[in-house]
């Protein structure tokens, strides 16, 4: 593809807003001049509602800061609670989120229900225009996304913004008969032929309104920038959203739902639809025991380049939100085990745990004790399966203690797990195996969790239907993220 040249408009536009550069088009682009100035009168426009360099995203790439809940910089920060109440609270939600998983999905792989209310991570949105920066939850096993309006029912007091459609001049309605409306399952048809939608969680839960499309832009991490050239924004039109007018239920003190799953509702589906950025993104998970945000990255930077990186395929799934591989071994020390049976699991970075078949789990767990020489302890509220007393060791020390796990995937795909991605500190001086039996209450979802997660830099690219996962340091990831690239 030919890059345009480039001409500098100057410093400032006649409002004094920073313009900075715009490309020249050629010919052979657009095709005649009357494109030209129309492209350039939309740039400019664009240029002047944003306050900064408009980027559209050919062949380039964004960053947003990737929160934990627990993190300082989170509404949901708790001061009072020490590290290991943290650990303990994360592996209940990673337990509530795995039995919602087990309920499955609608015939045809729809998505009957939103099943994941349970959250770990959350990120920061700009919805219409003017701008609404609203915070929300991300879910890569969910293909919704909503934000609150204003002129919806009670609900629980929000922890952050709530979008009104009518200060914006770019909020839109979506018909009854549109593809958008057909994307999600459980839709409805008003009697003014706009399309409603209402999603269930699994804890009870509820959110519902009308389907609507809006602008959305996204600071570039770390922090965006408004009115500078250095770090643009990218704007995406016409995103179709949940504008939810009733919200209930103590899940939703957030104003909004990202859904990164691979349906086809989902925003990274969106976002490769709307720009060329293709249907691809990335994050980077910093330990939960260092106090750093991770990174989630869009187009060319969800590109995982770290040495030793491995791709395995993605396969089909029962509900198409999943983004699920192919678990062929688990190998302890010297000593590698093999599912009893298929084993799809999805990889998900809003479930704690690592969740295997239960056949599977047993022969883990026996080879685990086979190879540590550590005091047995009970488990903590009894959430997980093996436990160890390192009373008196550190976290470095005990780490030396326990066996790495590697996990084989389809396609000779392996990654190796530190002692620390597969054993948790669940209290001070207990270290659990980070990983439990499936729920029998339902069809079987094994489940790559986060803890598995940390410290790799894990990439979905839905257009070559594949997961790449590398070694990386995530913990310095969000603040050494580079400036965007702004490409056309």
């Amino acid at each position: 593809m030919l890059r345009a040249p480039w001409f500098d408009l100057g410093a400032t536009g006649a409002n004094g807003l920073g313009l900075g550069l715009v490309p020249c088009i050629s010919q052979k682009e657009f095709g005649t001049m009357a494109g030209r100035a129309l492209l350039l009168v939309a740039l400019v426009l664009t240029a002047q509602l944003c306050g900064c360099t408009a980027y559209f995203g050919d062949g380039g790439g964004f960053s947003v800061e990737f929160i934990h809940r627990d993190s300082p910089k989170s509404p949901f920060h708790d001061p009072s609670l020490t590290s290991y109440d943290r650990v303990l609270a994360a592996v209940r939600r990673s337990r509530a989120r795995s039995r919602s998983y087990a309920g499955g999905g609608s015939p045809g792989g729809a998505v009957s229900e939103v099943v994941s209310a349970p959250f770990e991570y959350l990120m920061y949105v700009n919805v219409g225009t003017p701008r609404t920066r609203m915070l929300a939850l991300v879910d890569t096993g969910s293909d919704v996304v909503w934000f609150k309006c204003s002129n919806g029912t009670a609900g629980p007091a929000p922890l952050s913004a709530v979008f009104d459609p009518s200060s914006s001049s770019s909020y839109g309605l979506v018909g009854c008969r549109s593809d958008p409306c057909r994307a999600i399952y459980g839709t409805s048809c008003g009697a003014d032929s706009f399309c409603r939608y209402r999603s269930t969680y699994s804890d009870g839960s509820t959110t519902a309104g009308i389907l609507s499309t809006e602008t959305f832009t996204f600071d570039d991490a770390p922090g965006g920038c408004v009115g500078c050239r250095e770090r643009p924004q990218l704007q995406v039109p016409g995103v179709s959203f949940g504008c939810a007018t009733s919200v209930t239920g103590k899940a939703f003190r957030l104003t909004g739902n990202v859904g990164l799953g691979a349906g086809s509702g989902s925003l990274v589906n969106q976002i490769g639809a709307a720009t060329s950025l293709g249907r691809r993104f990335s994050y980077c998970l910093a330990p939960f025991f260092v106090e750093a945000s991770s990174i989630l990255s869009f187009g060319a930077r969800a590109a995982v380049t770290e040495p030793g990186a491995v791709t395995t395929p993605l396969v089909p799934s029962a509900v198409d939100a999943f983004y699920t591989v192919l678990l062929a071994s688990v190998r302890i020390g010297n000593s590698t085990v093999v599912p009893p049976r298929r084993s799809p699991a999805i990889v998900d970075s809003g479930t704690v745990l690592t969740y295997l078949d239960k056949g599977l789990l047993e022969q883990v767990v026996a080879e685990v004790a086979r190879s540590v020489r550590l005091p047995r302890k009970q488990s903590p509220e009894k959430l997980v399966d093996l436990c160890y007393d390192v009373a008196g060791e550190s976290p470095v020390a005990w780490a030396k203690l326990l066996p790495e796990v590697t996990l084989g995937f389809g396609g000779g795909a392996a990654i190796t797990l530190p002692a620390r991605n597969a054993f948790v500190e669940a209290r001070k001086g207990t270290v659990c195996l980070a990983m439990s039996a499936v729920t029998d209450d339902g069809p079987a979802v094994a489940t790559i969790g986060s803890i598995a997660q940390q410290g790799f830099h894990v990439g979905f690219d839905l257009d070559k239907r594949a997961i790449t996962f590398a070694a990386a340091d995530c913990a310095s990831s969000y603040s050494s993220s580079p400036p965007a690239s702004v490409s056309w």
